[in-house]
């Protein structure tokens, strides 16, 4: 396996990083008040009665049942998505799974999870949490409020996804200290804030993470939503500030429970060394793995056989007790 040699890039997507530079960079300090910024939240998040309701949906699927959802998140944010269950067997688990920058337009019907009632919330602003003040367009998105660190827009997606873990305890009780996240890109950059801070979080997926090690992702090309953060930043030098308590790298090094990572050697949206820094944050007193792709956001020669592979360790990884 190798990482992409043709590419319609004007920069390299390796950034120059062989795999031993990647596994040795380290994620930054944490800014002061980072820790009580992120426990104030959680708390006030936790009480917000999230109200689920469950409606009939269009999705259709011969092995699980499909109802659309809404819930209240932060601010009076009304979240939308879907909540799956299995037609067979008992609930055991349950799992939220977030999304990219791309939003969600139905459920992932390709989970390898089984026995597990499956939540996927779509981010406020994002798909069905559109909200007509918020652009869903990720260049502005990224950009909304980030000059007011309480106001920030990845914030209170970090609240979705508390939200959406108070909702599907709400509907169903018995998976209450069996919910696992799995994120990807967007999502997983937002899903490592808020494991780290979310004690009923009991294990975390995230694939390709992005908002990591954020002095370094301001600087490096792009053609993904840091491109607008760093257009942003040449008239404001001071967004860093903003966005040093929003680093996913920064927020796993606080992460408790066992995580499943899989990061890339090439990827034009999340350069590999912004991602590697949230795998490599990990406290190594937990038990983690990280895989390691040849690429990320691009199809490439070998991906599916690398994803199979990657599937068949999130199956095990979702199916412990």
């Amino acid at each position: 396996m190798s990482v992409p040699t043709v590419h319609p890039y004007d920069f390299d997507p390796t950034y120059g990083f062989a795999v031993e530079e990647l596994r040795a960079i380290r994620p930054p300090e944490a800014p002061p008040g980072f820790d009580a910024f992120w426990r104030a939240r959680y708390a006030a998040a936790c009480g917000v009665d999230p109200q689920p309701r469950l409606s009939e949906s269009a999705s259709r699927h011969p092995d699980w049942r499909v109802r659309d959802i809404h819930y209240a998140s932060t601010d009076g944010f009304e979240i939308g998505g879907w909540l799956m269950l299995p037609r067979e067997g008992a609930v055991r688990r349950g799992l939220v799974v977030g999304h990219g920058y791309g939003g969600r337009e139905q459920p992932d019907f390709d989970l390898p999870v089984h026995e597990t009632a499956v939540l996927f919330p779509c981010f406020r602003g994002l798909s069905r949490s559109r909200r007509a003040r918020i652009s869903s367009d990720p260049y502005w998105h990224v950009l909304h409020d980030i000059d007011k660190p309480e106001r920030y827009i990845l914030g209170g997606c970090v609240e979705d996804l508390w939200l959406a873990v108070s909702a599907l305890t709400a509907l169903h009780p018995e998976v209450e200290g069996r919910i696992g996240y799995s994120g990807t890109s967007f999502g997983g950059g937002v899903g490592a804030v808020a494991i780290a801070f979310d004690h009923r979080v009991d294990r975390g997926h995230l694939v390709v993470p992005t908002f990591a090690k954020m002095p370094l992702w301001l600087s490096l090309p792009t053609v993904g939503s840091g491109h607008a953060v760093q257009n942003y930043r040449k008239k404001h030098r001071d967004v860093l500030q903003t966005l040093s308590f929003f680093d996913a790298a920064t927020a796993a090094t606080r992460i408790a429970v066992p995580m499943l990572m899989a990061v890339a050697r090439f990827d034009p949206v999340v350069a590999p060394p912004c991602q590697f820094a949230v795998a490599n944050g990990l406290p190594t007193s937990n038990h983690h793995e990280t895989v390691i792709l040849d690429a990320g956001h691009v199809d490439y020669p070998g991906g599916e056989a690398q994803h199979a592979l990657l599937s068949d360790k999130v199956k095990r990884f979702f199916g412990a007790t």
